[in-house]
């Protein structure tokens, strides 16, 4: 289909259901009140000391879940600092492109992390108060979030094409490859700035000498993740999912495969950096029949866009359901008003599996009976209308495996096409620090 909700955004949830009692506490490693001042400029705008403490508090109470020690204070704020830099770029560049979030799907966001955390929304709402955080922030905090994802889904994953004869090659390679296992790795990056000269290219080899010393002197990965490592996951310990040698680089499978389990790795050069892998643990492939429950389903879309607000799409999809109750049929009303590529079959998305949508459109298909319509469903396409037509039970082993390899092909060529956008993207801003000032 023409409009990409078959590609399904990062979850969202994972922050705030594993963070949800963030306490109160004070500042880390401090035992006086800071004074609010600027510690950065971003382009025109401006980072406060109390931003950068309330993220500190929040890294640490995250390690602590983990059971992981936090590194000093000095690593901590120059590393939650660059963290908030990359992020302000990002809402900036979102807001210059007009990229928004109703405030009627921002609410059923929030609903959906309170169903996922099983309590009601008054309860969430005094959950959040008990613990000191306000309701307002966790919903701007929620609204930046969606907003970070639709900016990478419109700047980088809608811009990745993966061929059937790419899946083609990545079956044969793993078809034939003698290695049938999977592995999880935890990787530290040390990241290089676009276009830099040999001094810093040797400055950030030594960075990373430094933290391979720590490790072979015993030192815990995930603590020197989370001080060394400028990749996104450091404060996770830099942990991966499992996947196959087949979705590893050739750079990297070269030096995992041969690795036992808790071994690592020499430094690693990449265009992107320096780095280190630690391999945690491998499997092997689980290769049974997988049955998977379908659902043969057609939609109505009409599209927000700088055409349409928000408002009037749901009043053209709130008419076009009047005129389904009103005894108008469905795949006539599709052809004629849908706008997407699925319109010229009357909407028909044919079978869909589990996963293969976006959460807002899966949540309400998979709450209807056969035959039923839909009321309005707002989705980060726009406006739905969704009829199930019937289902099924079906073997998708050989499916699941191509589109197994799609996933993976996709996510290898988005993964470094963002890193790649996001540092052109930070180099391009005026930063301006003052961490030291106050």
């Amino acid at each position: 289909m023409g409009t990409k909700f078959l590609l399904r955004p990062p979850v969202l949830l994972a922050m705030f259901t594993a963070g949800i009692a963030i306490a109160q506490q004070p500042a880390y490693s401090s035992g006086i009140q800071s004074i609010d001042h600027i510690v950065a400029v971003v382009n025109e705008n401006v980072i406060t000391r109390n931003e950068l403490d309330e993220m500190l508090k929040t890294a640490v109470k995250q390690l602590e879940k983990q059971g992981m020690q936090a590194p000093s204070r000095a690593v901590m704020e120059k590393q939650m600092l660059e963290r908030i830099i990359v992020n302000r770029v990002q809402l900036q560049l979102a807001k210059e492109t007009g990229l928004t979030v109703s405030d009627t799907e921002l609410d059923q966001t929030i609903r959906r992390i309170a169903q996922e955390n099983k309590l009601s929304l008054s309860e969430f709402h005094s959950a959040l108060e008990e613990d000191g955080i306000s309701f307002n922030k966790f919903r701007n905090e929620i609204r930046d979030e969606i907003i970070l994802v639709r900016l990478k889904e419109r700047e980088v994953n809608n811009r990745i094409s993966v061929t059937e004869g790419e899946v083609d090659n990545f079956l044969h390679t793993q078809e034939n490859s003698a290695d049938s296992s999977e592995y999880r790795i935890a990787h530290i990056l040390i990241q290089l700035p676009e276009q830099a000269d040999a001094i810093k290219i040797e400055a950030m080899r030594q960075r990373a000498e430094a933290a391979l010393a720590q490790l072979k002197d015993g030192v815990e990965f995930a603590k020197v993740a989370a001080e060394f490592s400028d990749a996104s996951d450091a404060m996770q310990g830099g942990l991966l999912d499992w996947r196959p040698a087949s979705q590893l680089t050739k750079r990297f499978a070269d030096y995992v495969t041969p690795m036992k389990p808790g071994e690592l790795s020499s430094i690693i050069q990449s265009p992107n950096g320096f780095h280190i892998l630690k391999l945690v643990d491998r499997r092997n492939q689980n290769e049974a029949i997988t049955m998977v429950d379908q659902t043969h389903a057609r939609h109505i879309l009409v599209k927000i866009n700088e055409l349409t607000s928000e408002g009037d799409a749901r009043r053209r999809i709130t008419d076009l359901k009047e005129r389904l109750d009103n005894g108008g049929k469905f795949d006539e009303l599709a052809k004629l008003h849908s706008e997407d590529a699925s319109a010229a079959s009357g909407g028909d998305l044919g079978w869909v599996s589990p996963g293969d949508t976006v959460p807002e459109f899966e949540h309400a298909m998979s709450a209807l009976k056969d035959g039923e319509i839909s009321g309005p469903v707002q989705s980060p396409f726009g406006w739905h209308l969704i009829q199930v037509i019937e289902r099924r039970s079906q073997d998708m082993s050989k499916e699941r495996q191509r589109q197994t390899a799609r996933q993976a092909i996709r996510a290898r060529k988005a993964d470094s096409a963002f890193q790649d956008w996001l540092q052109r993207l930070r180099d391009r801003a005026y930063v301006e620090y003052r961490l030291e000032e106050g």
